[in-house]
């Protein structure tokens, strides 16, 4: 009997990771997402969907032409053109004020009131924000399903581009590097935004670090693979504890890139590996959202005066976007004395329509939500800038 109940203890099925997750975001995000959570569970569930980041080093010229005969289109190059637009249209509008302004001035009719003028002249920039045009990638329209080939190198053996989540790129172009600037990476392993962040072409120094020696191993792979040597001269990378970071280089960068380790909610409802899931990980699961506030108060005092810090996650939870967000904000201001300001970026919503679905309630920053459609993220992206 003993041995009966022994053999049954030892046998007993344990209930998978993937399983556990599933389980967790039902009882959770059901709540914050309300009616939206079925169509996103789905889109979890089902194959992700990918863009190709172009790799500006590569002399592979035929790459764009080979993309866009099969449907695949550039969905940066595509936002700006949308803000080149919304310029041209700020512009005649402004123009047409102006001559409202004049005309029923002069014959006694309506005035356009400078509440007016004042809420047109701070809508605009925003809706007009920057997008770099160097980073190209491509995606197949909403609803088709078509992989892309493997990448391939060129002649000298540098591969013509980087498959990646399309909606990774958004906290890149959110962080809007400047020609000449220093970045920081906080946690930059396995590379693929910081590989993003080179094809900008204007970085004036890339630091890119991360905590975990294989992974970095995998960041050094990325950059040999992608990256002509004189290139790779401007970045440097590290293995430092990222939270640790301001004791290391403080108030040094124009532009810090904090991609924190999260739940990584598409991978923990389809893979067993690495499952943060695991019953082993429950300690550090729970003290997730502790470390990735530890990891943006680093980015914070890592930046320059004026500098600015792009926060993102892999996850649809509050708890470790919009909540870490408001902590670190409290915490610059009563501890360090650093006056901390969200930036707007709605426009991004506008811009990248086409290509993601956003999350309409998200009270900072912006979220991208898996759909069956347009099956990229979960991506939450928040900017903050240090007065």
């Amino acid at each position: 009997r003993h041995r009966h109940k022994e053999k049954w203890a030892t046998t007993a099925p344990r209930i998978p990771p993937t399983r556990l997750a599933l389980h967790h975001f039902d009882m959770n995000y059901s709540l914050h997402l309300k009616e939206l959570w079925p169509s996103v569970r789905v889109g979890l569930l089902c194959e992700q969907k990918y863009g190709a980041l172009l790799n500006n080093f590569s002399g592979s010229d035929h790459v764009t032409q080979e993309l866009e005969l099969l449907s695949a289109t550039d969905f940066v190059s595509q936002a700006s053109q949308k803000t080149q637009q919304l310029q041209c249209g700020t512009a005649a509008k402004e123009a047409g004020s102006r001559q409202s302004m004049s005309q029923e001035g002069s014959g006694g009719g309506r005035m356009v009131t400078h509440a007016e003028s004042v809420t047109h002249a701070e809508t605009s920039p925003q809706l007009c924000a920057s997008i770099s045009s160097n980073i190209k990638c491509y995606t197949f329209p909403r609803g088709d399903i078509t992989r892309f080939r493997p990448a391939r190198p060129d002649a000298l053996g540098l591969l013509d581009f980087y498959l990646m989540d399309a909606a990774s790129l958004l906290p890149v172009l959110a962080l809007n590097v400047q020609p000449d600037d220093f970045v920081l990476d906080l946690c930059a392993a396995p590379g693929g935004k910081t590989l993003a962040l080179l094809q900008t072409g204007v970085c004036g120094h890339l630091a890119a670090n991360d905590v975990s020696m294989s992974r970095t191993k995998r960041l050094y792979q990325i950059l040999r693979s992608y990256v002509p040597k004189e290139i790779r001269e401007i970045v440097s990378v590290t293995s430092y504890d990222g939270r640790d970071w301001e004791q290391v280089e403080g108030g040094t960068f124009h532009k810090v890139l904090v991609d924190v380790p999260c739940t990584t909610d598409r991978h923990s409802v389809m893979e067993q590996d690495n499952n943060i899931f695991h019953k082993r990980r429950t300690k550090e699961r729970q003290m997730l959202p502790m470390l990735q506030l530890q990891l943006l108060m680093a980015g914070i005092l890592a930046t320059k005066p004026g500098g600015e810090v792009v926060y993102s996650t892999c996850s649809l939870s509050p708890l470790q976007n919009e909540y870490v967000i408001e902590r670190a904000i409290e915490i610059a201001e009563t501890e360090f004395n650093i006056s901390i300001r969200v930036e707007d970026l709605s426009h991004f919503r506008m811009l990248f329509q086409d290509t993601f679905s956003f999350f309409s309630d998200c009270r900072l920053g912006e979220l991208v939500l898996p759909h069956l459609t347009a099956n990229f993220g979960p991506m939450y992206f928040c900017k903050l800038c240090r007065m």
